[in-house]
């Protein structure tokens, strides 16, 4: 099996929710919360309060190329537009439609991928507000134009879902396997590559499924499925090419740069059906799982549902039992403060943890048995970072490999000290970015004072 050097093999909890079909729900407010903008460059609505909008109709746009439109998810009638809490806990502009029960849709005219031009394919996959829903929310028209020179050998599907109690794309994988490869193979045609999916150890059960679908479908020769090891975190884009190529992505490099590119399975789907059906990304499967879960499932619901608007018809959770609400997996998602955020394009699960699987305690002093070293799969020194950081000597983290971090938690979940690495990477790299950014702003205002002069 294909694998890299580190990383950690937490309890997978999959066992929760892998055997359920995904089935579809409404949020019971019949009320949708779209944030503005999902990925890009900002995006500007282009509606307003009172106007009647349709499903699949772009509500917000940015005229940038690094930009995805966002399209209303029902058919209905414009509430509000403000801020509204999303993932992270922070506010951002959203806005909220009340839908009227309409199946009026506004989707586009069907496209033939593999006879159009490519940039009108390019064109169809940037005007469907795609973007990857593996959690970056990256757009997906940018990523499948690299660089003019860049050589691209190999598109990897990301079929490992490494995250615990995750299975969405498990499911996706098993029961629609033929829009998956259908996807992939569009993907391989602009980019005039090989496919290679990448499918966990756990998940060797789907081999047959996705040869199936392969053959079926005629892509034999451009694309095979290789097993990877089941370890955390096997999905990383950096881990999976140096697994499966033996090839590194350089220090604030993209995937490009090693001649390939990874897509997430939700991503392939979605860019499938905007060919195929015309339709936007603005329905989005995800995972609700967890201890405190009474109903742990595989669900699929328009973009912007409120979690809590599921509560209690969809999600029944365990009276008293729910200590924790993360958004995403739990080794590299968010905890949330309720229930009231709504799923967007890169939201992958919901999770309701129970006091025993959260295991909050204390931190107590670093005791440098280099444990998060070992367990690093960037091969950084997350105890050095910590200890730079403390300090506030960022540019000596910076140096010890701050910026190269992927945030995936394997050296908190390994500390036997308990300290919230993670946390602490997060603000150091906050402070980085920040006075970065800040330095580039005098310099300009800087070079515009001499111009004038």
């Amino acid at each position: 099996m294909f694998t890299f050097k580190g990383g950690i093999y937490p309890p997978e909890h999959k066992e929760l929710s892998r055997d359920f079909q995904i089935t579809d729900a409404f949020p019971s407010s019949k009320t949708v919360t779209i944030p503005v903008t999902m990925g890009g460059a900002p995006n500007e609505c282009v509606v307003k309060v009172g106007d009647r909008v349709v499903k699949g109709q772009i509500i917000a746009q940015s005229d940038k190329y690094m930009s995805a439109p966002v399209h209303a998810s029902v058919t209905g009638t414009v509430k509000k537009i403000e801020p509204h809490m999303v993932t992270g806990n922070t506010e951002s502009p959203c806005i909220t439609i009340v839908s009227d029960g309409s199946d009026e849709t506004a989707y586009m005219t069907p496209l033939d991928p593999f006879s159009c031009d490519v940039k009108d394919a390019l064109k169809r996959i940037k005007d469907a507000g795609i973007v990857g829903m593996g959690g970056a929310s990256f757009p997906t028209h940018v990523k499948l134009n690299p660089p003019a020179g860049t050589e691209i050998e190999y598109v990897i599907l990301n079929a490992a879902e490494c995250e615990p109690y995750l299975t969405i794309d498990y499911r996706t994988l098993k029961e629609d396997a033929d829009k998956v490869i259908d996807g992939l193979a569009i993907e391989l045609r602009l980019m005039g590559a090989h496919g290679i999916i990448a499918l966990e150890s756990n998940k060797a059960d789907l081999l047959g499924v996705l040869n199936d679908a392969i053959s079926k479908t005629g892509y034999g020769d451009d694309m095979e499925v290789r097993i990877v090891k089941t370890k955390y975190p096997q999905g990383c884009e950096k881990n999976l090419t140096l697994a499966l190529l033996g090839r590194e992505i350089p220090a604030g490099g993209l995937p490009a740069a090693a001649g390939c590119l990874i897509s997430n399975v939700g991503t392939v789907c979605a860019i499938s059906d905007a060919f195929r059906l015309g339709k936007p990304l603005i329905e989005r499967p995800l995972t609700i799982s967890g201890g405190a879960c009474e109903t742990p499932k595989n669900i699929r619901v328009p973009v912007g549902t409120n979690v809590g608007d599921l509560i209690p018809e969809v999600i029944q959770l365990k009276r008293g039992e729910v200590a924790k609400i993360i958004s995403g997996g739990p080794m590299m998602g968010f905890a949330m403060t309720n229930a009231m955020f709504p799923i967007t394009k890169g939201t992958s699960g919901v999770l309701f943890l129970t006091k025993k699987e959260t295991y909050i305690v204390d931190e107590s002093p670093c005791i440098g048995c280099a444990s998060c070293i070992r367990a690093c799969p960037m091969k950084l020194a997350p105890v050095m970072m910590a200890r730079t950081i403390r300090t506030s000597d960022f540019e000596q983290a910076k140096k010890y490999g701050l910026m190269d971090c992927i945030e995936c938690g394997s050296c908190s979940y390994v500390c036997p000290a308990h300290i919230r690495l993670v946390q602490r990477f997060r603000y150091g790299k906050n402070v980085v970015r920040t006075r970065t950014a800040e330095a580039k702003a005098k310099a300009a205002a800087a070079a515009s004072t001499g111009g004038t002069k």
